[in-house]
């Protein structure tokens, strides 16, 4: 499963998630310049386009984005929803867009989460795969900006854009019912508790540390849900972009997943990577479940005027820093 998350600190804003999956498609950094045509099975062909910089798996040059950001400050990315997302026919005057292309339809045109509310008023996702190898995900999205974000779900009943004041996105239920779920844990406080149990025993804090007693601790999406906003809306960071980047992956480290803690069948479910994009600067960061070491890639240290798709492997071995040698 997957948390996203968007964050202010030092006058700039950053949006990120962690991706947990029990397998790898070689994903790379991967950079659409402005030139490089993008194609939709139902919709005509931006030739021309704001660029993007994000997370994707690349195949038959069609870059499959799981995430990404455009150089005006959006981002959105996609994340596990089954049993709930449901994608329709055709329909005539809409916007027929399938998921894959979804976030490359919205950051390719929208400097800003008002245009992306008008254009998600024609939208109508299709249920048309990629390939046959590469079938539809279950899918829901958060987009944001530098004031706001949204989530767009597409279930039986129809397409739903939601107001996310938490910004905050994991996975199943459905947003509104992560929304309400706060109210169950609104007795959390950073500070050390105090006796409310009975005033007929003396119970007392006995060690320090024991702020936010009763926050959830598993991985479950609801849980991961309470945990991120809890600790996204309490985080403090310095003003430096340093800190602010540091602090940011503290946040999504505080619901990775660990390899052997979420056992799928055969195989384990954990955070293959964790990324923080700056809105304003175009740099992407990112961390692996192998190298802890925080990597960046500038868009607009490339030439976004270009034609063809630019991409970063991963640096997956882990970088170690030996003082002494």
């Amino acid at each position: 499963m997957c948390t996203a998350i968007v964050y202010s600190a030092g006058g700039d804003h950053y949006f990120g998630r962690n991706l947990d999956l029990e397998y790898s498609y070689d994903e790379t950094v991967t950079i659409t310049p402005r030139n490089h045509p993008i194609c939709f099975r139902r919709a005509k062909t931006l030739q021309q386009h704001y660029a993007l910089i994000g997370m994707a798996y690349v195949t038959d040059g069609y870059p499959l984005y799981y995430e990404a950001i455009n150089e005006k400050g959006v981002g959105m990315a996609g994340l596990n929803f089954p049993g709930n997302a449901y994608y329709k026919p055709e329909e005539d005057g809409c916007d027929n867009i399938t998921p894959f292309e979804f976030i490359p339809w919205v950051l390719g045109q929208c400097a800003d989460i008002s245009e992306a509310k008008e254009l998600l008023k024609r939208i109508n996702l299709v249920n048309i795969a990629f390939s046959d190898k590469l079938p539809l995900s279950p899918l829901h999205w958060m987009v944001c900006d530098k004031d706001s974000s949204i989530v767009v779900e597409q279930t039986v009943e129809g397409l739903r854009v939601y107001d996310d004041p938490v910004g905050v996105l994991t996975n199943n239920p459905t947003f509104d019912y992560h929304l309400f779920n706060l109210n169950n844990y609104m007795q959390l406080s950073i500070d050390p508790p105090k006796n409310s149990f009975s005033n007929k025993l003396e119970l007392n804090t006995y060690s320090r540390g024991m702020g936010a007693m009763g926050l959830p601790g598993d991985l479950s999406s609801v849980s991961r849900f309470v945990k991120a906003a809890f600790t996204k809306l309490n985080s403090v960071s310095g003003a430096a972009e340093l800190e602010s980047i540091s602090q940011f992956f503290k946040i999504l480290g505080s619901v990775e997943q660990q390899r052997g803690c979420v056992r799928l069948g055969e195989s384990y479910e954990y955070t293959l990577y964790s990324c923080c994009c700056n809105l304003e600067r175009g740099v992407y960061y990112f961390t692996t479940y192998e190298n802890s070491q925080i990597s960046a890639v500038d868009m607009f240290a490339e030439d976004l005027e270009g034609s063809a798709p630019i991409s970063y492997e991963l640096p997956v071995k882990q970088n170690i820093r030996f003082l002494n040698k």
